[in-house]
């Protein structure tokens, strides 16, 4: 079995889902393109094909639009701009390298010299206005090539145009190409510094459109199918530029003024972290887009006006695995990145100054960062969008390249836009959940340690629930208007408060329910009816009332199923079945996490021997009984179990189901057996039956066991130890220091108090016969220890410290020296008597009334933990109430305890909870039926482990077993080393290749 590492983080990494479900759902993007502050495209006149939703990306210093006419900075690109290629027929693609087989751009043949109408007659289709106009303006590639067919080849415009070709072949409308090449002329200096300015971020932002570039007579001869297709291939240029513009922004004004900042803005420590917080792995997608837009710009310069395709370089950028990994890891982390840029605006003034300073630079433009952060979110939707476009403004029944390759792009896109739902979703959750934690409000005085920074925290589902606060009468009634949060290891009931700065404030209504102990009830009762008052403004709406349906579910705490029952009213029956998936799957995957990270497991060492009487138990069964006490011991080098139940005391080989009725003591209170402790021999087994303590030898009880000896040999050698001067009411086995003493209690009758007498057990080799001062010898395995002490009648067990020991009353636990009862300083704690002055104290006091006192656990060497029934208080050394007097309160009332190192153990009869000592926090749950602590010390082996029954699994005509476990102590699952290399060379299997 394995466990974590209780890793306390202030800030977890986001746990990211790898549902299979995802794949097939519909995705919900997280910020729609339309509540981007960019303007929308002209050409969009078709719904984008997903479905983003999102918040509004707020300025909060001031709402103005950029300025339209603001000049847009130099795109800071790793391709310069050049002049334009002497040869503007050359190849765009020539000269790339192909890195995919994917189907290679078709290169089409335009004709080698200006051609004539007559010499277009020739051709076996009719050319269209792209064609005639392609050699003066060196729109096409290289020889053997065609004009694209996704040009129209017949141009129809609107009823008022000036121009019509018609698909007749009529010539008197045609223009003649030589005519527009020399009207063109003129044109390709101006359009080419156009360029110019826009690649260079000089251009005015009204004049950055393609028509805006090109010649209307261009436009005229182009279809306008192609005319949309160039528009929309522009966009690509302008919203790519735009977008590295922006990137880079984010790295020069934000990022480079935080660093630079005097005084700094954010402490240097903390820098680093939050700009690692804030930012992510954005330099990595800067890099990828700025070699895409070089490319995009490059082909642009060589194709202008007329671009035939950028799908190819579109390609090769989102086809490199680290492009979709950058996107992947920034867009799943976005949510947290904005939860800590908002954190650190609330909290510091400086930073915020920051932020309004920064706000007016010519590159931000009174955005907010935001805005920035945000944009390579909604940039491949966007991106897809227009790819979309182009794909449909393409002609489909030609050979074109961008038939093929656009969907291959789409499809890379759109699946790295969906794997980074579940992140998105885990990460807005996570937001939520911290939202939440931070705004929590427990009631003074507990502890209540929900490991809520733990990196596998979440917030499964939250919403608004009602409760029926009480009903007065047939015609009133109160209802409580409250909020359920769901975690992945609590349920929380709050009651929101909005305070006046904005911020709310979430009060907890009732003690968190762990998810360990919640029981679903009904969830498909009838709806019922609510009366509601009627708010719509008008005069006599106090008199108005109307009925709504509610729809009811219960659930309930296992350990508390009357007292925390719980009926919470839903507005609809969906929400209510919302709730109720959300339960099973968070409980399910509660209960796999703690069964593959217990702390401690379940050993079972028997659950068949012992039986209890049951209802299909023959006539005639004599089973052995219900299982009092226990006790595990070593001898010879091995191991066994003694076992005590109503008919006897039996022992078996540890592990074995072979018991054996050694002793016919009935239902022994509790058994001990006293082993070797260093040189030292002792080998006694304890057994505190009938008011008697009598003692056996464990060497031979193990032979008897093993049938070595006969039993009258182990009779022989019976020692009693107490009952001679009263009945002995309990007894307890401790080391205190090097000594191994037996404390017991007596009682004769009409005493007001109980006697408490100590016994050190006696090295058997140099154990002399002594004479107790009463004159009755003392046995020889043990002596008196000091004269006895007395403790109040109603004590009842005794809980061993280093050097004292803590006897339990209902008044407290009195510490005493068991060394020197006689003469010992009583001590009681908690010690509360500076309750009439201190509200805490005086809290902790009415808790600990009805309270029963179960023992001491030690904390640290200055601290202990008080262990109630109920609850548990921690106290200093000198026994006062320490952590400004808060307590723990159990989940289940606890009627014993045990503690392993860093965890104590409470017991009831259907639940183990194990709790960090230190903290308070439960690590783990354990639930049976009829639980009962049999053996939790002292511990002489490291096998040694809790000892605890509980109603076993069978029930047939023997009887119902008696099942009895250990609770054996998990470790971590430490990383096996790496195995060091070989002492010398190491051949490699490519030696005899010379490699």
């Amino acid at each position: 079995m394995s466990r974590n590492p209780d890793d306390r983080r202030t800030r977890p990494q986001v746990a990211i889902p790898t549902d299979p479900l995802h794949q097939q759902q519909r995705i919900q993007y997280p910020y729609s393109v339309s509540q981007v502050p960019v303007v929308p495209y002209t050409f969009e006149v078709t719904p984008p094909s997903y479905n983003i939703e999102s918040r509004p990306l707020v300025n909060p210093w001031d709402n103005s639009p950029p300025t339209p006419d603001t000049a847009r900075p130099r795109v800071h690109s790793m391709v310069e701009l050049s002049g334009r290629p002497p040869n503007r027929t050359a190849s765009a693609a020539a000269g790339r390298t192909v890195h995919m087989a994917f189907p290679e751009p078709q290169i089409y043949r335009s004709v080698s010299s200006k051609p004539t109408l007559q010499s277009a007659h020739a051709l076996s289709h009719r050319h269209s206005r792209s064609e005639l106009i392609s050699p003066n303006l060196g729109l096409h590639s290289g020889p053997s090539t065609t004009s694209f067919t996704s040009m129209a080849s017949s141009y129809n415009q609107d009823n008022d145009s000036d121009h019509y070709v018609s698909g007749s072949g009529d010539h008197n409308h045609d223009l003649d190409s030589e005519e527009l090449a020399g009207e063109l002329s003129n044109f390709s200096l101006d359009s080419e510094e156009g360029l110019r300015r826009f690649q260079d971020g000089r251009l005015p932002e009204n004049d950055q459109a393609w028509h805006r570039l090109v010649p209307p007579e261009a436009r005229d001869a182009l279809g306008k199918q192609e005319v949309q297709r160039q528009s929309v291939l522009f966009e690509v240029f302008k919203a790519e530029s735009e977008y590295v513009s922006d990137l880079v922004a984010i790295e020069e004004v934000f990022i480079a003024g935080l660093r630079n900042s005097s005084p700094p803005i954010i402490s240097q420590s903390r820098l680093p972290k939050f700009v690692d917080e804030v930012f992510g792995n954005l330099s990595q997608i800067v890099a990828h887009h700025q070699r895409m837009l070089g490319a995009l710009f490059s082909r642009q310069r060589e194709q202008h006006p007329l671009v035939l395709s950028i799908s190819d370089i579109i390609l090769d950028t989102v086809l490199k695995s680290d492009f979709r990994s950058s996107y992947e890891v920034y867009i799943k982390n976005y949510p947290l990145a904005e939860s800590y840029h908002r954190k650190e605006l609330k909290r510091n003034p400086a930073y915020q100054t920051f932020l309004q300073s920064v706000s007016t630079h010519p590159r931000i433009r009174k955005r907010d960062l935001i805005t920035f952060l945000s944009r390579p979110v909604t940039r491949l939707p966007r991106l897809n969008l227009l790819l979309e476009q182009i794909l449909k403004a393409t002609e489909k029944d030609h050979d074109h390249p961008d038939i093929e390759t656009l969907p291959i792009i789409l499809g890379i896109l759109g699946d790295c836009v969906k794997s980074t739902q579940p992140g998105i979703e885990a990460a807005e959750s996570k937001v939520k959940f911290w939202a939440l934690c931070e705004s929590l409000v427990f009631q003074t005085g507990e502890i209540i340690d929900m490991d809520l920074y733990d990196e596998s925290r979440s917030l499964v589902y939250s919403g608004p629930l009602s409760r029926r606060s009480r009903i007065d009468s047939a015609w009133s009634e109160s209802w409580s208007d409250l909020t359920g949060a769901l975690l992945d290891n609590y349920f929380l009931l709050t009651r929101e408060e909005k305070r006046t700065n904005g911020i709310t404030k979430r009060h907890i209504m009732s003690r968190p329910l762990p998810l360990e102990y919640i029981r679903l009830g009904s969830f498909t009762s009838a709806p019922e009816t609510r009366k509601e008052r009627v708010d719509d403004g008008g005069l006599l709406d106090s008199l108005r009332s109307q009925y709504v349906s509610i729809y009811p579910f219960t659930i309930y705490h296992a350990s508390n199923k009357s007292t925390r029952r719980y009926t919470f009213y839903v507005g609809s029956e969906s929400t209510r079945k919302r709730w109720y998936s959300s339960f099973v799957d968070a409980i399910g995957v509660h209960r796999v996490r703690q069964e593959a990270n217990m702390w401690f497991y379940s050993n079972t060492l028997t659950d068949h021997f012992f039986r209890a009487h049951g209802n299909k138990m023959e006539t005639g069964a004599k089973p052995s009984g219900r299982v009092t006490s226990s006790v595990p011991f070593a001898s010879g080098g091995r191991k066994f179990l003694a076992v005590g139940c109503s008919t006897g005391v039996y022992v078996a080989h540890k592990g074995l189901e072979e018991y054996r009725r050694i002793f016919t003591h009935p239902s022994p209170t509790s058994i001990a057996a006293v082993q070797n402790v260093g040189e030292k021999m002792f080998n006694r087994f304890i057994i505190h039956s009938d008011a008697d303590l009598v003692s056996y030898s464990l060497d031979i009880l193990a032979k008897v066991t093993l049938g070595e000896t006969q039993p009258n040999t182990l009779q022989a050698t019976m020692e009693k130890m107490a009952g001679q001067d009263g009945s002995v009411v309990f007894f307890k086995h401790v080391h205190i220091g090097d000594r191994v003493l037996i404390i017991y209690a007596s009682k004769r009758r009409l005493q007001v108090s109980m006697a408490l007498q100590v016994l050190e057990a006696v090295h058997t080799v140099a154990a002399p016969l002594s004479t107790r001062r009463n004159g009755v010898p003392s046995p020889l395995s043990f002596r008196s220890f000091g004269e006895p002490g007395y403790i109040p009648k109603d004590a009842y067990d005794i809980t061993p410290l280093s050097k004292t020991v803590g006897v339990c009353t209902r008044d407290g636990v009195v510490i005493i020296d068991p060394t020197n009862l006689s003469n010992s300083a009583v001590t009681i704690v908690p010690n509360l008597e500076d309750a009439t002055s201190s509200l805490a104290m005086s809290t902790l006091k009415s808790r600990l009334e009805d309270a029963k006192p179960l023992g001491l656990a030690r904390v640290t060497p200055s601290e202990l933990l008080v262990v109630y029934d109920a609850l548990g208080c921690y106290i200093t050394k000198h026994g006062v109430p320490s952590r400004s007097s808060q307590y723990i309160k159990w989940e289940t009332k606890a009627i014993s305890f045990a503690q392993r190192g860093q965890h104590i153990m409470l017991f009831s009869p259907q639940f183990i909870e194990i709790r960090n000592i230190a903290t308070g926090r439960i690590v783990q749950v354990i639930e049976g039926s009829d639980l009962r602590l049999l053996y939790s010390g002292p511990v002489y082996t490291e096998d040694d482990n809790v000892v605890v029954a509980m109603r076993g699994s069978k029930d047939d005509k023997d009887g119902i077993s008696e099942k009895i476990i250990e609770l054996v102590a998990t470790s971590e699952i430490v990383a096996t080393p790496a195995t060091p290399a070989l002492p010398g060379p190491v051949p490699s299997m490519w030696d005899e290749w010379d490699m």
